[in-house]
This record gives structure tokens, C-alpha cells and sequence, in this order.
């Protein structure tokens, strides 16, 4: 009972032998990328697209069923821009009625239906274990609809991906899954429904990553891109396979070029920041109101009608705007002119916490700033090559990506809803440095802020786990101080009292008498027991001793201590895993990270003298 300076080595330890066997060891169950159950999983996921898909195309349908009845007086369903010319003034009365219907939706069905709806999919990822009311699915929607057929200057991509989510979430909640599978559903269900508004498979799985999953794993990265595949095969068959935006041939960029787009980037980054800054503000202002938040959509709704009136192209979802700015139908003082417009009218609407969605806004927004800029350095600048309907392109998907911070779903998604090849290294460029900027000045992004206020942790990075990349052999303490099965508890007891080295740990290994490992004790399992004089310490052991292999690595030690409820583990040899090699305590794991924290903090002395390199380059040069 003192700490030895190495291990017994009992007798054929380097070989499995008929007294050693696995079933003798509760050890870590064998990693797997895979399984069948990722085959299930990825099975309901197709389903859970075309079933998305079918309910994100009526919901556009919806709206326009909406809109044709409230400005036109007509029976049909194609998306149109409002007109104002029927009804006149009058027109104002449409999105303040349809914000009314909205806030009584919200009050006495569900509150969770108010906002853009990718928020509330995060928290109920991130705190609720992507549980999503059902009724969220169908109030969701609907309440969308409502908000956009009457005029409310937001995208369908909010609500439908929330109801994607839901539907998902909803699968989730019927089969027996776990909370990580459901999480998949949910993503599964949202990349499906921005699928089947945009067309954009691809970056629909990039925003789940980014937004929603905060992890990137095989057995979740192919339910959800099975999911946007079926979801676009559907589309395909009802909506066809033309993208979603049109514009001229992109040419190929210069480096004069680049550079403008990346300069365009960071003043598109400074907008995303300003908007995201203005849109919170405004929803701060309406808690300060004397009237239910029932009614704040209905005040916000006054706004949307009386800039109707001024500029009819600021109502509903606006994507013919999208298209005219990127095709250069719309430009110069007009462009600049329903960029101001449609963002008053959207912000002061979003703030009022009615249903709707910040995609489509935030892409005719930056995507008005990217294309006015972009006419002036024309102009001013011809040298430099730049194209005012690149850069219309640039600032859409710049200002998404510093808004959302979400960066890669940002440049696939202008990418897929363009379909311009050349067009990608300007978007990477532009796209980058709002999204550098953005992270420099925000604590959160326009859809995190509301989840950090409410005290949700959000963490936006995602890197291979540490833990999982160190094997145990690395951690493991060798100088284990252990116990045989013939010792007697109360000798065991007295010494660890004793203060003798080694007796103030908080475990011990038992070693049978060939020297093999037979069980755990702890330090709770002897003081304070009251046993038979001759009792030994083998009596006391209750359970097949949980073991770790040395290869294992350190993250399923860990998981493995917290499925066995111990706080250490004996490290054993894979091939006689009774055979004591060390053994691996909740210190060393996180003794562990101090490489890590030394890799990520501590500064280290150059390598390479360059002034030395460049003089030994002088004199290599040859001569004459």
C-alpha cells in the first residue's frame, strides 16, 4: 500500500490469455463514423425535404393567393409586386389590418410565431433540445403569409425555414430518436425549406451548419444534405430548375477589381453592423410603449403602408427588385432611393415583432448599397474594372454574411441563386471582409443577438474536438498506487489515514493475485464502513471494473467516465485488457489542454532569421 515505482508485470502480459478477456472490462464502446442508425435518420430526412419543400411551395403560393386578393381584388397565386393603384391611400388600411390578424395569432396561438422565425429554431436547438411546438408549424406560416400578402416588406425564407425546422422537429418528437438525431431532423427540415424558396441545395446545407447543427460530422452533414437534394428534386418538378436571380455573364476579375470588392466588403460589413445595431434599437424601442405587444405590428404596420404609397416596390417580398438591381434594370437615384425606403419600412415593421423574414430585405438592401457604389467607382474609376451588377451581387451576399455571420452559406447562396462561376472570387472577397468586420465590432449577429440577450450561449466556432486527437497513452499516469484483493479493509483504512505517499488519492486499482486488475475501490467506498475484522478488500468490489485502452483517446475516456459515473479510469492494454498499465484521472484530462492553451496563447521565438536568409540569398546570386 505505498506507491510503487513501476507496475507488476504479471505473467503473459503481452497477450490475451484465457483469464483475460473483454466481457472481464466494461470498456469505451468502439468509435464509429457511421452507423445504422445515421441510415435511418438519413432515410427520414428525405422524406422530411419533399414533405418541406411541398409545404415551402404553399406557403409562396399562399402569399400570393394573399396578395392578389388584398391589392388587385382577384383570385390567384403567382408572387406579383403590390400595387397601390386600385385602393390608393386606402392601401395603408392593408398591412395595418393584416398586422392586427398577426398580433391576435401571437397573443392567443403561439408568441413564439413573431420575428424573423431562424432565431427562435437556434434557441429551440440550443436550449430546448430542438423541441419545436407543433404549432409553431402551422401558425408560423401562416402568419407569414398573412404579414407578406399584405404588404410587409420581408422574404419568405424566415418562416419557412422556421416551419422546415418545425416540421423536422416535429418527426423528431413522433419516432423514438435522441436529442442529437432530433437536432438533425430539425436542420434536416429547415435546409429543405430555404431549398424550396431559393433553389440553393448547397448553401442551404452550409446555413444549417453554420446556424443550426453548430457541428460538422458525417452522421449529420448527410441526413441534411439528402434532405436539400430531395427537397430540389421537388422544386425542380413544380418550379423548375432556371436560377432563382438573372444577370449578365460575370467576367473574369483583375486584381484591381478584387481589391475594390474587398473594399466593398468592409463598408458593406460597416452597413451590416449599423443594420443589425438599428434593427435592435427600434425593438427596444416598442417594449417602451403603453400598449400590449399585441399591437406593436399594427403600429409598424402604419409605416409600411404610408412608404407604400411613396415607393410601391418597398411592399411584400421584393425579389423583382433583387432581380433588377443585379440585371441593371434598377440603378443610380432610384436604386438609392428604395434601398432607404424598403429599410425603414422593414425595420420599423421587424422591431414590431411580427412574422417575417430578413434574407430577401438584407439582400435588396446590400445589394442596392453594393450596385450604387459600384456605379460610382465606375465611373470615377473605370481602370479598375468594376462591374456595378458584381458588385450589386457582392454587397447581397456581403451584407448576409456580416448580418448573419454566416460566411460560407453566403457566398454559395449568391453563387447558387445567380449561378455565375466567375462571380465567386469577388463574393469570397467582399463577402470575407464583411464578415471580418462584422466580427470585430458585434458580440452577436442578427440572428444570435436576441438568443445572447436571453442568456443563451451561442458559440459561432467550430474545431475539431482537442481531447479526441490525444490518445490516453499520452495522458496517462504510470506510478499507480494499488491494492490487492487479500488486503485487509481495516489495514487499508488505518493507512489512508496515515498520510503515507500515495494514500490521499481518491481511487485505487485492485490487483488479484496473478497481479491482474480485479476492480476499483475509492477512498467513499472504505472510510467510514464498518466491516467484519477479517474482511478483505476484495469483498467490497461490486462491478467489473471500467477500464480505457491506451489507444483510445482521450475524449472517449472522458465520455466513458461520465457513462460509468467514476472519476478514474484504469488504463489497460487492448490485447490483455486486465493488464494494469497506468491509470487516468479527470486531472489529467484537463492537464491535458495544456498543450493546447500553450499552441494557442504562447508566442514562439523565430525559426528563420530572415535578414540572414536575405543576405545568404545576396551572395548565392551569381556574378557577372
Amino acid at each position: 500500500m505505498t506507491e510503487p515505482p513501476t507496475l507488476p508485470t504479471p505473467p503473459d502480459a503481452g497477450s490475451a490469455s484465457p483469464t483475460q478477456q473483454l466481457s472481464d472490462v466494461h470498456a469505451p464502446p468502439p468509435y464509429t463514423v457511421v452507423n445504422a442508425r445515421v441510415v435511418f435518420i438519413s432515410a427520414t430526412s428525405v422524406v422530411i425535404g419533399v414533405a418541406g419543400t411541398v409545404v415551402g411551395v404553399a406557403l409562396m403560393r399562399l402569399i400570393g393567393f394573399i396578395l392578389h386578393i388584398t391589392y388587385f381584388g382577384t383570385f390567384a397565386t403567382g408572387l406579383v409586386q403590390p400595387s397601390i393603384t386600385r385602393l390608393g391611400v386606402w392601401s395603408v388600411l392593408i398591412p395595418v389590418g393584416g398586422a392586427i390578424v398577426i398580433g391576435i395569432m401571437a397573443r392567443y396561438g403561439s408568441p413564439a410565431i413573431r420575428g424573423d422565425g431562424i432565431p427562435e429554431v437556434m434557441e429551440g436547438v440550443l436550449d430546448k433540445q430542438s423541441r419545436i411546438s407543433p404549432k409553431v408549424m402551422i401558425l408560423k406560416p401562416i402568419s407569414a403569409a398573412i404579414a407578406i400578402g399584405t404588404g410587409g416588406p420581408f422574404g419568405a425564407e424566415g418562416p419557412i425555414i422556421a416551419t422546415g425546422g418545425a416540421l423536422g422537429s416535429l418527426f423528431g418528437q413522433v419516432l423514438n430518436v435522441t436529442a442529437d438525431e432530433r437536432k438533425i431532423l430539425l436542420a434536416a427540415g429547415a435546409a429543405a425549406g430555404l431549398t424550396a424558396i431559393f433553389g440553393t441545395p448547397v448553401s442551404a446545407v452550409l446555413l444549417a451548419v453554420e446556424l443550426l447543427l453548430f457541428e460538422y460530422r458525417p452522421r449529420s452533414l448527410i441526413p441534411v444534405a439528402l434532405s436539400s437534394c430531395a427537397a430540389m428534386s421537388v422544386r425542380a418538378v413544380w418550379l423548375g430548375t432556371e436560377p432563382v436571380f438573372h444577370m449578365s455573364n460575370v467576367p473574369p476579375q483583375t486584381m484591381e477589381s478584387l481589391a475594390a470588392y474587398v473594399v466593398l466588403g468592409v463598408v458593406i460589413g460597416f452597413a451590416a453592423v449599423l443594420v443589425t445595431r438599428i434593427v435592435y434599437w427600434i425593438e427596444d424601442a416598442y417594449e417602451h410603449l403603453p400598449v400590449h405587444w399585441m399591437w406593436w405590428p399594427a403600429i409598424g404596420a402604419v409605416f409600411v403602408g404610408l412608404i407604400g404609397l411613396l415607393e410601391p416596390r418597398t411592399l411584400s417580398v421584393g425579389y423583382s427588385n433583387i432581380d433588377g438591381l443585379l440585371s441593371g434594370t434598377i440603378f443610380g437615384r432610384a436604386l438609392l432611393v428604395l434601398v432607404i425606403l424598403k429599410f425603414i419600412s422593414w425595420s420599423l415593421y421587424l422591431g414590431s415583432g411580427t412574422s417575417g423574414g430578413t434574407l430577401a430585405p438584407l439582400f435588396t438592401i446590400g445589394g442596392g448599397i453594393g450596385a450604387v457604389l459600384g456605379s460610382l467607382v465606375a465611373h470615377a474609376m473605370p481602370s479598375l474594372g468594376v462591374n456595378p451588377s458584381v458588385a450589386g451581387l457582392v454587397g447581397m451576399a456581403a451584407i448576409f454574411a456580416g448580418a448573419s455571420q454566416a460566411l460560407l452559406a453566403s457566398v454559395v447562396m449568391a453563387f447558387e441563386m445567380t449561378r455565375q462561376p466567375m462571380g465567386l472570387l469577388p463574393l469570397l472577397a467582399g463577402c470575407t471582409a464583411a464578415y471580418f468586420v462584422s466580427l470585430l465590432m458585434l458580440r452577436g449577429s442578427i440572428m444570435t443577438e436576441k438568443l445572447v440577450r436571453r442568456g443563451v450561449s451561442v458559440q459561432t466556432e467550430y474545431q475539431a474536438d482537442y481531447l479526441a486527437q490525444v490518445r490516453v497513452r499520452s495522458a496517462v499516469t504510470k506510478s499507480v498506487v494499488t491494492l490487492g484483493i487479500h488486503d485487509r479493509v481495516q489495514d487499508v483504512i488505518a493507512w489512508l489515514s496515515s498520510g503515507e505517499p500515495g494514500s490521499e488519492h481518491a481511487g485505487y486499482p485492485v490487483l488479484d493475485d496473478d497481479g491482474l486488475l480485479a476492480g476499483v475501490i475509492t477512498r467513499r467506498d472504505l472510510v467510514g464502513r464498518t466491516v467484519a475484522p477479517d474482511a478483505q478488500v476484495g469483498s467490497l468490489l461490486q462491478r467489473v471494473p471500467a477500464v480505457v485502452f491506451e489507444d483510445n483517446t482521450l475524449r472517449e475516456a472522458a465520455d466513458h467516465m461520465v457513462r460509468e459515473g467514476v472519476g478514474r479510469l484504469p488504463v489497460v492494454k487492448r490485447s490483455a485488457p486486465r493488464t494494469l498499465v497506468g491509470i487516468l484521472s479527470r486531472r489529467d484530462l484537463l492537464a491535458a489542454h495544456e498543450e493546447r492553451l500553450d499552441a494557442k496563447d504562447e508566442l514562439q521565438p523565430a525559426v528563420v532569421d530572415l535578414r540572414m536568409a536575405l543576405r545568404f540569398a545576396m551572395h548565392q546570386r551569381p556574378r557577372g
